[in-house]
């Protein structure tokens, strides 16, 4: 190792902090002159002094935190920002600018999700839940079951889309039940987070954390060496939750039913073509297509004598005295009336049936953070033409917007109110990436591909398990056999795999990197090594395991994590101690995001439907969070000892 000076005052690398075996990190250049002395005297007379490429890299980092929680651009392009950042400071060379792209955290991390999908598209998840609707309706019950349901499928799955499956059961149940969605939506999104901690691949920074063990010299965590203080943790965040932390939640009664959410009398309205108006004898497409120009109009319903039409036909010849069901703010009705002559309904609201009918149907569906719809407009995707559905209504965090919808970005969590033909309602919903919330028909259990899938997905958990092949190769041959045999189609390899993350992960390796490179990892850690002197190394793994925790609100969890384990592993060289229990409580810190909306997907994608504010994810996350760290702290000790 080239010894480079990268801090104001000696101490000696080998006494304080830790080289991965790649010998990648360079020295710090702290050599004591006497050995004797104590390793750490420098740092506790306050001799460390940040130096101009550590005040870099740590500004880079606070910026890039800044925007993660400002949200005004999708972190994963705040990540390839500070990549740049960091190349052009000259911390990290060209030729390591893009390896973290194919690092085998990001390998993994991908192969899972396709996996993820196969099991969905199997109908593993679907088994499970077919049977909820016989539940016993009380709500402790309903909680206890759902919320069980998700913590075991998120320790095998992606924990997003198992959430997915299981939300609109439990939308439907709170229905039928008159209860509002939120008492049981909360419960679920925290479910997802705590059963991901269970196994390697429950979680991406499982596997993140199992790779920066490999950089200590010993072997990356196996597929359940996270599993001890997983079940214990999730075991008890499940009793916590089912008996006590649904009582937390806050009971958002507006919005528990569409008839609520979406009062359709109160944005539907009827226009008279008169006899004489220039539009009669064109066709509905002229006019939808002057309407798209000129305002926020969509026609949802035709009625022309006794004959009711839902969603017609862009070819149907507009006759006089035809009633048009037109969706509009008040300002694009005045210009529809105008502009082309028609003429306000004299009896409103009678034609209401005109907007439903056997082919045609209104369903509601919520905006998942795969979608392409966030950051566009209605307008912008033309989703009649392009998918043939019409929006009605937006709803965002529990409230109907009700003005210049069709021009509004959508956003994750939104709710959509949606007009469209039974038959192409799936394929739309599927290409736009949005879940319906609505009870679920009868399902089409294949056992044999069940059996088939769980028989793969098994296959390659032995052979990580018992290190017949690296976790990432393992999981790759699973995803490609599961592509081959047919249980994901090819268009569905690349849908299923997050991209925003994977670009994160493959951005913040190498900011990691230059955190170590630089000896800003090896500084956060010595200001924690000086309160380790005052405390026992248990409250410094609680330290340790909190500040990640609260990191991972306001950031991703992978991006968490990277930050995060460098720091324990110098940590852990300068308490002197083994770094499993520092590296098994970044893992538990970094997926126990329960404070915020923005923390997790899972917390953002249950908002809107259960009508959340932002401050509402304390009530629960704050108890559930100090449980976590109660639960995780002793079980760490005991079965990972310092």
């Amino acid at each position: 190792m080239r010894p480079i000076r990268k801090c104001g005052y000696p101490l000696r690398n080998d006494d304080l902090f830790l080289d991965p075996p790649d010998a990648k990190m360079h020295d710090a250049d702290f050599s004591f002159p006497n050995p004797n002395i104590d390793p750490l005297q420098g740092a506790r007379k306050g001799h460390m002094h940040m130096t101009a490429d550590q005040g870099i890299v740590f500004g880079i980092l606070l910026g890039a935190l800044v925007l993660f929680v400002w949200g005004r651009w999708r972190y994963d392009i705040v990540a390839l920002a500070a990549l740049v950042l960091v190349f052009m400071a000259g911390l990290v060379p060209a030729e390591e600018v893009f390896l973290g792209f194919g690092h085998p955290a990001v390998i993994t991390v991908a192969a899972v999700l396709v996996i993820s999908r196969g099991l969905l598209n199997a109908g593993v998840v679907d088994a499970i839940s077919r049977y909820l609707a016989k539940m016993d309706s009380r709500l402790t019950v309903q909680v206890a079951v759902l919320t069980g349901i998700v913590v075991l499928c998120s320790g095998f799955m992606n924990n997003v889309g198992a959430l997915a499956l299981l939300m609109p059961v439990a939308i439907w149940m709170s229905r039928q039940s008159g209860r509002s969605p939120s008492l049981l939506l909360m419960p679920l999104a925290f479910g997802s987070l705590i059963g991901g901690l269970t196994t390697l691949i429950g979680t991406p920074p499982n596997i993140i954390i199992a790779t920066y063990r490999a950089q200590t010299g010993a072997a990356p965590f196996g597929m359940f060496d996270f599993t001890p203080v997983g079940i214990g943790v999730a075991l008890a965040g499940l009793i916590f939750i089912a008996l006590v932390g649904w009582r937390l939640t806050p009971r958002r009664e507006g919005g528990t039913t569409s008839e609520e959410l979406f009062q359709i009398e109160e944005y539907i309205t009827e226009v008279v073509v008169p006899a004489g108006a220039a539009i009669v004898g064109h066709t509905l497409y002229q006019l939808t297509s002057a309407m798209e120009k000129e305002m926020d109009a969509v026609v949802v319903g035709l009625v022309r004598g006794d004959r009711h039409t839902p969603a017609p036909g862009w070819y149907d010849i507009l006759e006089a005295g035809d009633i048009l069901l037109v969706q509009a703010d008040s300002e694009s009705l005045n210009a529809l009336v105008e502009n082309h002559g028609l003429e306000l309904a004299a009896d409103q609201q009678k034609h209401m049936d005109a907007l439903e009918s056997e082919d045609i149907r209104i369903i509601e569906a919520v905006v998942t953070p795969h979608s392409r719809l966030p950051g566009n407009t209605a307008i912008g995707m033309k989703l009649h033409n392009n998918f043939g559905v019409n929006l009605l209504a937006v709803a965002r965090r529990g409230q109907r917007l009700k003005s210049r919808v069709a021009r509004t970005p959508f956003a994750v969590g939104d709710i959509l109110l949606l007009q469209g033909k039974m038959e192409g309602f799936k394929e739309a919903l599927e290409n736009l990436g949005c879940l319906p919330l609505a009870e679920r028909g009868v399902l089409k259990i294949k056992p044999r591909k069940i059996l088939l899938a769980l028989s793969i997905f098994g296959a390659a958990m032995a052979a990580a398990a018992f290190n017949i092949l690296p976790v990432q190769i393992a999981f790759l041959i699973a995803a490609m056999v599961m592509i081959l045999i047919g249980l994901i189609s090819v268009k569905e390899i690349y849908e299923s795999i997050d991209w925003p993350i994977i670009v994160l992960l493959g951005a913040m390796f190498p900011l990691g990197n230059a955190l170590e490179t630089t000896g800003g990892a090896q500084l956060v850690a010595v200001k924690m090594i000086l309160f380790s002197d005052h405390f026992h190394p248990v409250a410094t793994l609680a330290v340790l395991m909190t500040g990640t925790m609260l990191l991972s609100n306001v950031v991703n969890n992978a991006a968490a994590a990277v930050l995060m384990a460098p720091i324990a592993i110098h940590l852990a060289k300068g308490m002197n101690v083994s770094v499993d229990p520092l590296l098994m409580a970044v893992a538990i810190g970094a997926s126990c995001a329960f404070l915020t909306p923005v923390g997790h997907q899972s917390n953002a994608l249950v908002m809107a439907p259960g009508g959340y504010r932002f401050g509402d994810y304390w009530l629960l996350g704050l108890p559930l969070s100090i449980l976590v760290v109660a639960v995780a702290v002793p079980m760490i000790v005991f079965f990972w000892p310092f």
